[in-house]
């Protein structure tokens, strides 16, 4: 499944999931730009240790995703640095919980800005390149929470619901283009943020973090196993290469068994 200079751009990329994508496209050969927020220092050592690893091309572009003028700068920046743009990964997100009627409006604002309307904006401006070229994938980083619900979450849950939503819309589209459209739908994924709230979740119940873990999965899901970051990164390349050529419109779950219940 090669995907040897491939050009690709995976928004919120500096950690979590989105930099599980970013090594295992790099991983397959494809040059990347990164995208997030962090430490610029930690972010350049991060960018060289990926060019030494892998021996492509991975830039960096500090765009914020809930500006609209951002999100094209960001797009035309990656298009600009590698000549063209074949892989877009809509991975960035943020959340906050709270009861509908206490939820801050703007916390909804800024969910739906950066989980939903930045999902939209990048494949705005990534299409018409993909369009010309005859052949792209974009892979929109949705989640559970956009095929069922959970309490407290309500912007969460409507933005990634809009994920699923406009990957259908963008695939029918994109159809008979060469592109291809897809959303994946992680469930839990052990990221630095899970760990960090899985610590504290034991420290507050005086618990193990081996027992708090497992309470965290058995919540919502029915298989007590983290997906890896990685894990999500090998599925993308798999919705790149060739063998995925007629996968398009498919909100794929890859969640330990949540949303069958």
């Amino acid at each position: 499944m090669s995907l040897t200079g491939r050009r690709a751009l995976v928004t919120g990329s500096t950690s979590g999931i989105g930099l599980g994508v970013a090594r295992a496209l790099c991983g397959e050969g494809a040059h990347v730009m990164l995208n997030g927020f962090g430490d610029p220092e930690e972010i350049e050592r991060l960018r060289a240790s990926m060019v030494a690893e892998f021996t492509v091309n991975v830039a960096y572009v500090d765009a914020d995703l809930t500006r609209a003028s951002e999100v094209e700068r960001l797009v035309n920046s990656a298009i600009e640095t590698f000549g063209g743009l074949d892989i877009l990964v809509n991975n960035a997100g943020v959340q906050f919980v709270s009861s509908i009627e206490d939820f801050p409006i703007e916390q909804w604002d800024k969910i739906i800005a950066l989980n939903l309307s930045s999902v939209f904006l990048g494949m705005r401006a990534a299409i018409p390149t993909m369009k010309s070229q005859g052949w792209g994938r974009i892979i929109n980083i949705a989640s559970a929470h956009g095929l069922v619900a959970s309490q407290q979450k309500v912007a969460y849950v409507a933005a990634k619901h809009g994920v699923v939503g406009v990957t259908k819309v963008a695939a029918l589209e994109l159809a008979n283009h060469g592109v291809t459209v897809n959303a994946i739908c992680p469930g839990w994924v052990l990221t630095p943020l899970v760990e960090k709230q899985i610590k504290d979740r034991a420290n507050a119940a005086g618990t193990s973090v081996a027992h708090e873990s497992e309470e965290l999965l058995r919540e919502k899901q029915p298989m007590l196993s983290f997906t890896s970051p990685a894990s999500v990164g090998s599925l993308v390349v798999f919705l790149c290469s060739d063998a995925a050529a007629t996968m398009t419109g498919a909100p794929i779950s890859i969640d330990g068994g949540w949303v069958s219940q």
